[in-house]
């Protein structure tokens, strides 16, 4: 294999590769990258074998075919300290020698032929859902995702499709975030997607997508890049049970002012208590110091008498975060009851903290 190819492009094809490397490990081939060269293409894979990513370009110059591995992060570090011209890249007697100018580098390679293999998506069904639905219902529940739960489907998000309507869930079981969309295909499905892979996939796609999967990957496919990424196995928690089937008050609240009164008192404290009264809204750190934040804003909310939520201000800050409207629904029922957050097709579900 001898090629040339830009710094620039073959620079960017690795910073998008370092997610999917196994890093702690490097005796392992899954911490190299994995390079093919053909008659027309450079196509570059990267996996740790739970999630996986491919990339091709046609920008290259081929002097010579032939498939290689090279650890990633090492061949990244040296992409960098080069200058912004062409880099010959050429393997002799399994060694990657990487040179530009007067700068020349080797790299050790491992049989390419151990590389793991990638999942197929020909001839498996396929998931029909617009990239844009798909990225921005991912983004609002992302941070309601649980990490290290001991129930390793907590440690996902769920995508439901049903014959109607698709509905994005995660939980970790203090809160339950929930976005629906319509649903344009027949098909019924129920998935459970690692958040590794979500954080990923946001990153990854922009434009038009095609998703397929399998009993064990869900593959998505562009104009750019492949993806793969191991699905969780395990039943997800029945998150329509949570949502509060009636609601006794609804207010609509202006986002700015809630965001703003609650990162005053989260100077002091991240568990914060919101008092509602007839025209006014209370904020106040709940902490065990003596130290003491209090805020409020006037607002009529028509209550008759005074009702008060305490809250980890994290799951308040998170749902308005992720909207882009100036103002948003909650709705509440008990005190020490779940209460809701509504922002169009999406839902936050939060249990207060008992006070």
């Amino acid at each position: 294999m001898k090629i040339t190819i830009s710094k620039s492009i073959i620079e960017n094809i690795l910073i998008n590769a370092q997610p999917f490397l196994e890093k702690k490990d490097t005796s392992q081939i899954t911490s190299h990258v994995f390079i093919n060269v053909d008659e027309t293409k450079l196509t570059l894979r990267a996996t740790d074998q739970e999630i996986g990513f491919e990339v091709s370009t046609d920008i290259v110059n081929i002097i010579s075919t032939g498939s290689i591995t090279a650890n990633g992060k090492k061949f990244l570090d040296i992409i960098r300290i080069l200058k912004d011209t062409e880099i010959n890249l050429e393997v002799k007697n399994e060694i990657l020698f990487i040179s530009q100018s007067h700068s020349k580098f080797k790299l050790p390679t491992f049989s390419h032929n151990d590389f793991p293999a990638f999942p197929t998506y020909e001839g498996k069904p396929r998931i029909s859902i617009d990239s844009h639905s798909l990225i921005d219902s991912l983004k609002k529940i992302t941070p309601a995702i649980d990490t290290n739960n001991p129930k390793f489907e907590l440690n996902g998000a769920l995508i439901d499709i049903k014959q109607d309507s698709i509905n994005f869930a995660s939980t970790d079981t203090r809160r339950l975030a929930i976005v629906t969309i319509a649903n344009t295909s027949d098909n019924e499905l129920s998935i459970i997607i690692p958040k590794k892979a979500i954080v990923e996939i946001q990153k990854l796609f922009f434009d038009d997508i095609e998703m397929y999967y399998d009993d064990t990957n869900l593959i998505i496919h562009s104009k750019q890049y492949t993806f793969f990424t191991k699905l969780i196995n395990g039943k997800f928690p029945e998150y329509t049970r949570i949502i509060p089937k009636e609601i006794k008050n609804s207010l609509v609240l202006p986002k700015a002012k809630m965001i703003e009164s609650i990162k005053q008192i989260t100077t002091i404290s991240s568990d914060v208590k919101i008092s509602f009264l007839n025209d006014l809204i209370i904020f106040e750190s709940l902490s065990d110091d003596n130290i003491e934040a209090k805020t409020e804003i006037n607002f009529t909310t028509n209550f008759s008498e005074d009702f008060v939520i305490a809250i980890n201000s994290r799951y308040l800050l998170d749902f308005l975060n992720s909207i882009n409207s100036s103002e948003f629904v909650i709705g509440l029922n008990e005190g020490n009851l779940p209460f809701v957050l509504m922002d169009g097709n999406f839902k936050t579900v939060v249990m207060p903290i008992v006070i």
